[in-house]
């Protein structure tokens, strides 16, 4: 699998990872066993990099990660803090970062995290001073080696991007999700910030399995925050409403190419926009896995393709994300 610089971690890193939300909560039922399967089919076919966080199945994600990756010292593991309190700035204080690093620290029984990022916080946090001194001391104590930052928004994006100890930018970048080529993608290739791209597949909408008759467990986020009734909607299937998005992906479907799924058209063209470090699609199974990964061994789609792409998020998708995020 070819190999990218993750931002300012300096770290060499497979471009397609795995995101172990699935592995946690909120995608219906995953048991250990397929959970430890899932993981080692994704290493065997070159994944480098997994994405958790603290509150994926309340610490459930981080504990498997961490079983399975003190077989495998060539992971970079990153995580997330943020979401175990209310959302409000005040939160964002070293005591509760500490407390937070500590329980991570402990699930992934690691002395040192690979790579901690604010999971989507309030906006102020981004432009507040002591936020970021925190982190560079939990760096200085070699608490965690790199820290960046999960945005919802362009902007937000482009504030972390200005602070010189961000490593990376984790943000939302798919064929429905176009906004961040415009500035985010550009300043951080600029400023030497890596690109996590997650929601690759727009919550399963691009693996182009879903249609009008579709439905999904009631533990499945899918089914529970449509409207954006738990937590931001633009993570729900990217902010697009369903049936525009099944629509989209008939569009797309002709410029697939023969022998390629959808799903892994999908991550081939989040691969090609120049600036991308690593995109992290998640799997519930080894199958899965493994075909995700394969999305590296894709040809790159072409400058016609890529604007076939592109008119179809300008005339069905623009018109519901692209002001929001």
């Amino acid at each position: 699998m070819e190999n990218r610089t993750l931002g300012r971690t300096g770290r060499q890193i497979g471009v397609v990872g795995l995101g172990a939300w699935q592995l946690g909560a909120d995608w219906g039922e995953v048991s250990e066993d397929e959970a430890f399967a899932t993981l080692g089919a994704a290493v065997d076919a070159g994944v480098t990099f997994i994405d958790t966080a603290d509150v994926y199945g309340d610490g459930r994600s981080e504990q498997i990660v961490g079983r399975f990756a003190k077989g495998h010292p060539e992971l970079t593991v990153a995580t997330k803090m943020g979401r175990r309190l209310e959302q409000i700035p005040s939160n964002y204080v070293m005591s509760n970062f500490r407390a937070w690093n500590e329980r991570s620290r402990q699930n992934l029984g690691m002395d040192t995290l690979d790579l901690v990022q604010l999971h989507c916080p309030p906006t102020p946090v981004y432009s507040t001073d002591a936020v970021f001194d925190a982190l560079d001391t939990l760096v200085a104590e070699e608490k965690i080696a790199a820290y960046g930052v999960s945005v919802e928004t362009c902007d937000e994006a482009l504030t972390a991007i200005a602070r010189p100890g961000v490593a990376s930018v984790q943000i939302i970048l798919n064929a429905f999700r176009l906004k961040p080529l415009e500035q985010v993608l550009p300043a951080a290739r600029a400023a030497g910030v890596g690109i996590i791209a997650r929601v690759p597949l727009a919550s399963g909408l691009l693996s182009g399995r879903y249609d009008e008759h579709t439905t999904f467990a009631p533990d499945d986020h899918r089914a529970y925050n449509r409207q954006g009734e738990a937590f931001d909607v633009g993570e729900t299937f990217s902010g697009v409403d369903f049936s525009t998005g099944l629509e989209a992906v008939r569009r797309l479907a002709p410029l697939v190419p023969e022998g390629v799924t959808m799903a892994q058209f999908a991550l081939r063209w989040i691969l090609d926009q120049e600036g991308v470090s690593v995109v992290i699609p998640g799997a519930r199974n080894p199958a899965q896995a493994t075909a995700n990964a394969a999305a590296a061994s894709v040809a790159p789609l072409s400058a016609k393709t890529l604007d076939a792409v592109r008119a179809v998020y300008d005339e069905l998708i623009r018109p519901q994300v692209h002001h929001r995020w």
